[in-house]
């Protein structure tokens, strides 16, 4: 099916291109995976499908529907977990943002979408300022510990200790070195109660050493 190609429609892509700049501008910066050129181009293609679909290649609901399917067939190439944390989630979260506002530039909501990427770069610029803040007062270590024998409960009279401090804790790996106890913790929590559980472990006697 032949259909003439509208201003409308040509505004829609150039927005698209422009609101994907920006939000890609800000990735680029921060030096993420997904940088301007790929933000730029997930807005586009996102518009162009929504385009074609109005002008009736197809039900709107049926391609929407397929955008978000391979939206998050891209999000989830982004996302890696390590031992200690799970990376690239905001990464993702951005591309599924970036698709939707280049559908509502698709439909002609142009302002709407602008609008939608100013929203989005406040919560990307500004609550990663917060996001800064808050990790100030919150401090995530992980002990290498070796205990002074063997037994399980010297490891879980630590874990009492550390629930003493409002601290949480997870083993990441628990393990036993030429008949002692070893211990990889991951503690989380307010940066002054870390520095009492460190100050603490250094007089445990059932600890040989840790850092």
């Amino acid at each position: 099916m032949d259909f003439t190609i509208e201003l409308e429609d040509i505004i829609s892509m150039v927005m698209s291109v422009i609101c994907g700049g920006i939000i890609g501008f800000e990735r680029e910066y921060k030096n993420k995976s997904t940088g301007f050129r790929t933000i730029v181009l997930i807005t586009l293609g996102s518009t162009i499908f929504t385009i074609v679909s109005r002008h009736g290649a197809g039900t709107d609901d049926r391609i929407a529907a397929n955008i978000i399917t391979g939206i998050g067939f891209i999000g989830a190439g982004v996302i890696f977990k390590d031992r200690m944390s799970v990376m690239g989630l905001t990464t993702a979260a951005v591309i599924w943002t970036a698709a939707a506002i280049g559908m509502t530039t698709g439909i002609g909501y142009h302002s709407l979408a602008f609008v939608f990427t100013i929203i989005t770069m406040i919560i990307l610029v500004l609550v990663d300022k917060v996001e800064l803040l808050i990790g100030k007062m919150n401090k995530n270590k992980v002990f290498n510990i070796s205990f002074s024998s063997a037994d399980i409960a010297d490891l879980q009279v630590l874990e009492e200790v550390i629930k003493k401090h409002r601290l949480k804790s997870k083993r990441v790996e628990v393990f036993k070195n030429e008949d002692v106890l070893c211990a990889v913790m991951h503690v989380t929590g307010i940066k002054k109660n870390v520095d009492l559980l460190s100050e603490e472990m250094v007089n445990m006697p059932a600890i040989k050493n840790f850092h």
